[in-house]
């Protein structure tokens, strides 16, 4: 008995695979969209300022509805600032709000007066587009104290005008910021100061230091020196008594108890006889 031909067989499951595939490619689940990247942002600055200052801090922004899948930014990114404190009279955070604009951090001046106490920076990231919108809340703190001062008199005892020149200031050796000093005209003056603020310093002596040598002798400090230093001292925290407080006071009732406790010995002798 001879066998079909397999070659019909074949064409029909040809004929069918193509459908299979067309049916395969309707039921399957539709490619979800990219999500954009969550709100995130940044506060940079100086942990420690001085009283009487104004300091710069920089906020970032991005992520929400505002980026598009592609990382572009196609809505609005707003930072909203609140200064938190004990005392907010003359504190000030400026600008207060703005929008984030080209993926760039915006610059923002804190400014102080006289009171020394912590202050909170309150941040809020917002980013709207298209009716969503979704926010994320940062913050950070600073400490405002009193800062150590340097101050000096620069005189130009050259002939010519010495054209603008930075001076930097040391703190036992290292460099801790710098002055620029306008151009100054012969026989012209300059008074430089410069704020240090910090949480403080070890016990012992730190020499604040300044020096012109790099002018080549055009100009001078008032006295008519090319470096001038000033050496402080810090005290060292108050010694802690505690211990002895409480060595001498067992030690009295100790005492106490030694001197009772022999008198009552007495006078149970005495009774006995």
């Amino acid at each position: 008995m001879s066998r079909p031909p397999l070659a019909p067989i074949g064409v029909v499951v040809l004929l069918l695979l193509p459908a299979f595939v067309v049916g395969l490619a309707v039921v399957a689940p539709p490619a979800r969209a990219a999500t954009p990247p969550p709100v995130t942002g940044s506060i940079t600055g100086p942990s420690v300022v001085s009283t009487g200052s104004s300091s710069v801090f920089r906020v970032f922004g991005y992520g929400g509805p505002a980026v598009a899948a592609n990382g572009s930014v196609v809505g609005t990114i707003t930072y909203y600032a609140t200064p938190v404190g004990a005392n907010l009279s003359g504190v000030d955070f400026a600008p207060a709000s703005a929008n984030i604009t080209g993926n760039k951090s915006l610059v923002a001046d804190l400014t102080v007066v006289n009171a020394t106490e912590t202050l909170t920076i309150d941040i809020m990231i917002s980013s709207t587009y298209q009716g969503k919108n979704e926010s994320t809340n940062i913050s950070t703190t600073v400490t405002v104290v009193q800062p150590y001062v340097v101050s000096a008199t620069i005189v130009n005892v050259s002939n010519a005008t010495v054209a603008a020149f930075p001076v930097y200031v040391t703190l036992d050796g290292s460099v801790i910021g710098r002055v620029n000093v306008t151009s100054l005209t012969a026989g012209g003056s300059y008074r430089l100061s410069f704020k240090y603020p910090t949480l403080g310093l070890s016990s012992g002596d730190h020499t604040f230091a300044l020096s012109l040598v790099e002018e080549h002798g055009l100009v001078t400090f008032a006295n008519g020196q090319l470096v001038y230093s000033e050496t402080i001292y810090v005290t060292g925290p108050p010694p802690d008594y505690t211990f002895w407080y409480v060595l001498g006071i067992v030690a009295f009732f100790g005492a106490l108890f030694i001197i009772v406790t022999r008198l009552a010995a007495r006078r149970r002798g005495a009774t006995r006889r």
